[in-house]
């Protein structure tokens, strides 16, 4: 079974169903049901260069304070800002999927310091990042720090005001994975008291934002409509991996993107 919305009698498809293809990377909106199908599977992989580009995009705007260097009118002093930049700063990801994998790696190509976090105690599978023993260390030395993890109930609200209060005082935050992932009332604080310079936010909880919502006009909120997966090819990713996959089913082989249905992700 294959849909962009599956069907609201699913549990009693489920049963001759032994296939369910995500067109996300997350399935952490699929109703339960799909988790009884016999194989589950998602989008692993195909928009993380376009959502990799974005977080390193929204970083060098922080560091280079963009749009707001750009000039309208003559400035009071010319050839001159105080900017930052990427080369020496220090990123923690947050999880070490296919993503993080893709934004490490051009972290590292900017001379960045990439440390990680995720709970599976696997080496790093990207040269140069350090894998972090704590969600703590990879925090609390972190100028920079993406949420790329997946959702899950044991993920719920990862980033919390214990999270948030181990966070060098002036850091951006990036979350491109899910909402749900970040206490938002605790990033409200501790944007207000200026610990966290910075959130750039493509993913929020819920989607989308009521009107009148706070996030909206925080000055120290960046808001994307969850659209760091945008780019020219990326539906034909998206289409083309399922295609293969497709191709695999048919062909009795392994399949790409399996879910893990006990860890959700």
């Amino acid at each position: 079974m294959v849909a962009l919305t599956l069907s609201t009698n699913l549990d009693q498809l489920v049963p001759r169903v032994k296939w369910v293809h995500s067109f996300s990377t997350g399935v952490d909106s699929l109703p339960e049901a799909a988790f009884k199908a016999e194989v589950l599977t998602c989008s692993r992989g195909a928009g993380a260069v376009p959502i990799s580009e974005f977080v390193l995009a929204a970083m060098l705007a922080f560091e280079k304070n963009i749009p707001d260097v750009w000039i309208h009118d003559v400035p009071e002093h010319w050839n001159f800002a105080d900017l930052g930049g990427l080369s020496g700063r220090t990123l923690g990801l947050v999880g070490l999927g296919g993503i993080g994998e893709a934004v490490a790696r051009r972290a590292l190509a900017f001379d960045m310091k990439v440390g990680a976090f995720r709970r599976r105690a696997l080496p790093a599978p990207v040269p140069g990042v350090e894998m972090a023993p704590s969600l703590k260390d990879v925090l609390s030395g972190a100028d920079h720090v993406v949420i790329a993890a997946p959702y899950t109930p044991r993920t719920h609200h990862i980033i919390d005001a214990g999270a948030l209060s181990h966070m060098r005082p002036g850091v951006h935050v990036v979350n491109i994975a899910r909402g749900g992932l970040v206490d938002q009332d605790a990033l409200r604080a501790a944007l207000d008291d200026g610990r966290v310079a910075m959130a750039t936010l493509d993913t929020v909880d819920p989607e989308p934002l009521p009107a009148g919502h706070w996030m909206f006009t925080h000055p120290r909120v960046r808001l994307t409509p969850h659209v760091s997966w945008s780019s020219p090819e990326g539906a034909r990713k998206i289409f083309d991996l399922f295609l293969e996959n497709l191709g695999r089913y048919l062909r009795g082989e392994p399949l790409e993107g399996v879910v893990d249905k006990d860890e959700r992700y």
